[in-house]
């Protein structure tokens, strides 16, 4: 499959850089050379991945990937960012940025990257595909679901949305990747470094006490009381679990 990609990047011989070595791992290519612009390309055309660098003119990347977010549909977003700026990049990765490169970077570590996330992107998509197999700690057999259900908490995993109850709850896409690689394996204790690789990727420049700050912002979103939490659970000197209790995997749409 050919992906098709955006750059967002005012500097003109680094984009034209980015966009000749895209070409040549065959991937379909776009520039735009400011915030505006690469908005106005994200809103009339559909691509698998941004390149988008944060200063930019007339609409800044943090902008972008706040708006990205906001849709219904998931792109994948690769962060540039200055030396200098650690707040941006902070920033980028709470918003829902999939990744981040500082410059100056080499065009080899970019095409890392690249090649990276969409091989996570595509290892997302065959868990979502088993996720309600008999494989699947607390699937139904029989079922190819995309709905997770565990008490009033629902996951809809093809619409990325969860709900409590009738009340939709806002997560950013690493607070999503998190909790749904937990729910989907309810019972199961990984350990900080493996929730790290796996929702983060392998190589990714933090530290455990990320995975701890994420926890507890996501507590604070779906658990009645985050102090004595119902669905993210603790194991002491080792990590964190979903919770066993009802937890199940379902196929979305009308029930009868």
């Amino acid at each position: 499959m050919t992906h098709r990609v955006l750059v967002v990047e005012d500097d003109r011989d680094i984009a034209a850089l980015v966009q000749l070595h895209l070409r040549d791992l065959g991937m379909e290519t776009d520039i735009a050379h400011d915030g505006l612009e690469g908005w106005q390309k994200l809103s009339a055309a559909s691509y698998d991945l941004v390149v988008l660098d944060i200063a930019l003119p007339r609409m800044d990347g943090l902008e972008i990937c706040r708006r990205l977010r906001a849709r219904p549909q998931y792109t994948l977003i690769l962060m540039l960012t200055s030396k200098s700026s650690e707040l941006d990049r902070v920033l980028g990765l709470e918003l829902g940025a999939d990744d981040y490169l500082t410059k100056p970077f080499s065009i080899r570590e970019l095409l890392a990257r690249v090649k990276a996330l969409f091989r996570r992107a595509e290892a997302l998509h065959e868990t979502e595909a088993t996720a309600a197999s008999p494989d699947c700690p607390g699937a139904i057999p029989g079922h190819e679901g995309s709905t997770i259900r565990s008490g009033e908490l629902c996951i809809e995993v093809d619409k990325r949305k969860v709900a409590i109850g009738e009340e939709l709850v806002a997560l950013t896409a690493k607070e999503f990747g998190l909790l749904y690689l937990l729910a989907c394996h309810p019972g199961r204790v990984y350990t900080r470094t493996q929730l790290l690789d796996s929702v983060w990727g392998l190589g990714f420049e933090g530290y455990e006490h990320t995975v701890n700050s994420h926890i507890n912002r996501l507590r604070n979103k779906i658990e009645k009381d985050p102090t004595h939490p119902r669905y993210l659970l603790t194991v002491w000197g080792v990590g964190y679990k979903f919770t066993e209790a009802t937890a199940q995997a379902e196929k979305a749409g009308p029930r009868a």
